[in-house]
């Protein structure tokens, strides 16, 4: 395996960082170079040089980010956020001419999973489950969802990760100057409640082929009780997990947006009361944040769709979907190391304490 240089976008936070690790667990030697739009990241990642960009959609962003190309002159670019791989996709073209790949698949894919209520809406055509969803334009459109979806509905940005604008709430005055707060009037949606319980199936395609997929529940945010929502796109605890309906449901909800899928497709589901998963969005030509879980139990994605881009190889796996065994439990925290361990070790405790709280006979 001869090495290369690779670019990646939002070093310094996690989601960027976990990439960098997973490369660099790998035996390639790439070189691996950073860029963010955060001066204070650049200074938080482990890569061979590090690189300001502004931030993606701005208006030198493009003009940028190319000069920076031509100077760095990487193979290949990876990029972790959603507003920039939205950015980079429209860019690609420019981008390919200069000889870096970016494994992206068709743009109106991108643009599709970037906005939510695009991705609802296909869904719901399909037939697939989804939460009653309404696309906020006015106050009346709010009045009119708490009525037919309430009594309480989920408030939400169509754009952004990390819970971006997110609050359930049964008061259309509240509701209202939330989205007052954000000048969100025709860039929120309100849907229909759900539960906690949320699940997100990873996955690599390559030319319409599935390559890999992996499932991972998570079982806490951290930060939460810091959210007026409880959620924070920062998962806390996450396990390994196998469903085959999990599976049908992800590969169904990518195929009803691409019938040739390609890149990083992350299918984030929550469940219902009653226990059934329904679509909430995809991740479109990223990793999730908590990827180097999967690296650190044997299963290093970023570097499959590297070694797919560079050489051409796919992976030697005994199974293409889940290949991890179920139960692997990944536990995070503010400036600890992450740790691997067992679901069954975690409900040791977890009885433990139980039996605390229980009364005394």
């Amino acid at each position: 395996m001869s090495s290369v240089r690779v670019q990646i976008g939002g070093v310094g936070g996690a989601p960027g960082n976990n990439v960098v690790k997973s490369l660099r667990a790998s035996a390639s030697g790439d070189y691996l170079i950073g860029q963010s739009s955060s001066p204070a990241d650049l200074f938080l990642t482990d890569v061979d040089e590090a690189h300001l960009v502004p931030e993606a959609g701005g208006p030198v962003y493009n003009q940028v980010l190319l000069a920076l190309l031509e100077r760095t002159g990487p193979s290949l670019l990876l990029v972790q956020h959603d507003f920039e791989v939205r950015a980079v996709s429209r860019l690609r073209d420019e981008i390919i001419a200069r000889g870096v790949a970016v494994p992206l698949p068709a743009q109106r894919t991108v643009e599709v999973c970037v906005d939510k209520y695009q991705s609802y809406e296909i869904w719901a055509k399909a037939g697939l489950p989804v939460p009653a969803t309404a696309l906020l334009n006015s106050r009346a459109d709010l009045d009119e969802a708490i009525t037919r979806l309430g009594p309480e509905v989920w408030l939400r940005a169509i754009e952004g990760g990390g819970g971006s604008g997110a609050i359930a709430t049964d008061s259309a005055d509240f509701g209202s100057a939330w989205i007052d707060r954000f000048e969100g009037w025709g860039a929120f949606t309100a849907a229909s409640m759900l539960g906690r319980n949320s699940i997100t199936w990873q996955s690599v395609w390559w030319e319409g082929e599935l390559i890999v997929a992996q499932t991972r529940r998570r079982y806490e945010w951290a930060f939460s009780n810091r959210a007026p929502a409880g959620v924070t796109g920062v998962t806390r605890v996450a396990a390994t997990v196998a469903d085959p309906a999990i599976d049908e449901l992800a590969r169904a909800s990518i195929l009803a947006i691409d019938p040739t899928p390609h890149g990083v497709f992350g299918v984030d589901m929550t469940y219902s009361l009653d226990g059934i998963p329904h679509l909430t969005e995809i991740n479109i030509g990223r990793f999730f944040t908590t990827i180097y879980f999967f690296t650190r139990a044997g299963l290093n994605m970023p570097m499959i769709l590297r070694n797919l881009v560079i050489d051409g190889t796919p992976p030697r796996l005994e199974k293409r979907v889940n290949p991890l065994p179920d139960g692997l439990v990944w536990i995070r925290g503010m400036d600890v190391v992450p740790t691997l361990t067992t679901l069954d070790e975690l409900r040791t405790l977890e009885r433990q304490t139980l039996a605390w709280e229980r009364p005394s006979a």
